[in-house]
């Protein structure tokens, strides 16, 4: 039997790029769990960021993609914070996702309930629903009124 050869830290850092975006902190920790004492982690990200391979911008615009038809402006937020992205491109993302905040609110309620709320029992229950979405208070009062952005 023979034995596979070890990936060098470059490789695995590119194995993981090839699949999704990264942020530079998420991808740092991965390689944290698989460097040797003779690796330089910094580096080896350092070059990646050189060659335009790995960017936390692209990394924030994927996932705002790819959450936006699910969960609402704060989850999201809460989301890059966890995945290491700075506050700075964090809040460039913002004003993009306020845009459309209520109409995504709009899109998943009508998914999920279709029909306003017929009693304050079941009205709590949809408010608790979208704000485990990540939707605001007076985002969810307007979806469940049926008003646009003044009211």
């Amino acid at each position: 039997m023979s034995k596979k050869p070890e990936l060098s830290l470059r490789t695995r850092a590119m194995k993981y790029l090839v699949r999704r975006e990264h942020s530079r902190a998420e991808l740092h920790a991965k390689l944290l769990l698989q460097a040797t004492p003779d690796d330089n982690v910094e580096r080896v990200l350092d070059e990646l960021v050189a060659r335009g391979w790995l960017s936390d911008s692209r990394a924030v615009e994927q996932v705002v993609r790819l959450r936006r038809n699910r969960f609402g402006m704060q989850r999201i937020a809460y989301e890059l914070r966890q995945k290491g992205i700075g506050e700075d491109l964090i809040n460039d993302a913002l004003p993009q996702m306020r845009d459309t905040e209520l109409e995504a609110a709009r899109s998943i309620w009508q998914r999920k309930f279709g029909i306003a709320p017929e009693d304050t029992k079941d009205k709590a229950k949809q408010v608790r629903f979208m704000q485990s979405r990540g939707f605001m208070p007076d985002v969810i009062f307007k979806v469940l009124r049926g008003t646009d952005d003044s009211g």
